[in-house]
């Protein structure tokens, strides 16, 4: 086994590294090709079963299902890099998706709808309202300049003493919308005062 497989293999699943049997959708292979396009880019290992034992892919026809899911299922349309190994007798696809320069980026699902995905551990997880929007702030690449008013220095204040704090939270304790409270959010994750931290089923935030 050529040693970049091996290392791959001994690796493991997680934040940059995908395994894939084959591309049985375009929609699914573009949802995980997005979550490592927003977070900081990845390897999509195709071929190789979630047991870490390889079954080989068909290498034209998965080709062409990478292809499109990147250009059509991908947007903006995401400019992977393909590289074949023959591993065991058997071929396996190295897919190096690169860390996006113009995020968000958008997949398409089965339906037609557009979603933001970021990569969590090892799962490609729904990017929420707040995300997309430190991403779009992010992408901007302006000077970020605000006033602390008692809402900011109270949720800093919070984390001084308290391990997180989530957006309803912000809103129960202020008596403010969850709009304004997720511009405050932001603002703050801007600043590099607040980091984003998201899960299955929350979405919460600590201090820096």
């Amino acid at each position: 086994m050529i040693a970049l497989i091996k290392k791959y293999l001994q690796d493991g699943e997680g934040v940059s590294l995908d395994y894939k049997q084959s591309v049985s959708s375009a929609a699914k292979i573009a949802k995980t090709m997005v979550s490592f396009a927003n977070t900081k880019g990845g390897v999509l290992l195709m071929g190789v079963r979630d047991n870490k034992s390889i079954c080989g892919v068909r290498s034209e026809d998965e080709k062409y299902m990478l292809d499109m899911a990147a250009r059509f299922y991908c947007r903006p349309e995401i400019d992977i890099d393909i590289r074949e190994h023959t591993v065991e007798g058997k071929t396996v696809l190295e897919v190096l998706v690169p860390d996006g320069s113009d995020k968000p980026y958008y997949a398409k699902d089965e339906l037609g709808d557009w979603w933001v995905y970021v990569r969590v551990y090892d799962k490609s997880l729904l990017a929420s309202k707040t995300t997309v929007d430190f991403l779009r702030r992010k992408q901007q690449q302006t000077p970020v300049s605000i006033e602390f008013g008692h809402i900011e220095k109270g949720i800093l204040g919070y984390l001084s003493a308290n391990e997180r704090i989530t957006l309803m939270q912000i809103c129960k304790m202020f008596n403010i919308s969850r709009r304004r409270a997720s511009r405050i959010v932001v603002n703050l994750m801007s600043l590099d005062v607040l980091r984003s931290h998201t899960t299955e089923k929350t979405e919460y935030y600590t201090g820096v």
